[in-house]
């Protein structure tokens, strides 16, 4: 009965001491499963962190890109009424250079021709006179038509012509703007010398009719006419 006795504490010790690890050991789990956790959480809270810091910064980024796009249309709007307005300018002068130039303000230089009228032939048999002189319906006649085919200044015997020009007939001689010019009258026009030498040299049109006149027409092409200001204009 004494062994049996002893067994019994040994078995009883060895419960105790077995609890005992057991529960030491369970113990040691829970510790290290609630620092797993707590670490698990950490994490958690600063991925969290960041991506809302991410988040913040992207709407942010978009409000930016909006505020930028608006101004790089206002901008862009700016460059066109901007542009608009420098057209407007540059239009408004070269208008007024053209006036210019209409005005005999401005010195002007280009292509053109020169057209010759001269009295005809004296004919005895002819007992008026003015048959055979160039009179001032004669240099109308080849000023409009020049003007018309797109010349952009013109000159008598080198006087410019304005807008206010006028001119008058006084037996051999045309005045021009108050000034005197015997025959034979030289008129200079700038412009296209192929669109000028066409347009007076139609059919039926101002060459033919100053030739059945007995007027002696001649046509050059110049490449190059200068055509002084007016002084004191």
């Amino acid at each position: 009965m004494k062994v049996k006795g002893n067994h019994l504490v040994l078995s009883l010790v060895c419960l105790v001491l077995g609890f005992i690890m057991a529960f030491s050991y369970h113990l040691t789990q829970l510790e290290h499963e609630s620092e797993r956790t707590s670490l698990s959480d950490n994490q958690y809270k600063t991925t969290l962190a960041l991506r809302n810091q991410l988040i913040s910064q992207e709407e942010a980024n978009r409000k930016l890109q909006k505020e930028l796009r608006q101004k790089q249309a206002s901008v862009t709007e700016n460059e066109k009424s901007l542009a608009k307005e420098a057209q407007v300018f540059t239009n408004l002068a070269e208008d007024a250079e053209k006036y210019r130039m209409f005005l005999g303000k401005v010195k002007v230089t280009g292509k053109g021709v020169k057209i010759t009228l001269t009295d005809g032939a004296y004919n005895p048999k002819e007992q008026n006179i003015n048959s055979y002189l160039v009179h001032e319906h004669h240099v109308f006649k080849v000023i409009n038509e020049l003007y018309i085919s797109g010349a952009a200044a013109v000159a008598i015997n080198g006087q410019r012509l304005t807008s206010h020009s006028y001119i008058n007939c006084e037996g051999p001689v045309i005045t021009v703007d108050g000034v005197q010019y015997p025959a034979p009258f030289v008129i200079t026009a700038i412009g296209d010398p192929e669109v000028l030498a066409s347009s007076i040299n139609l059919v039926g049109g101002v060459k033919d009719q100053l030739v059945n006149d007995n007027i002696i027409f001649t046509l050059e092409k110049e490449s190059e006419i200068v055509l002084n200001p007016i002084l004191g204009g």
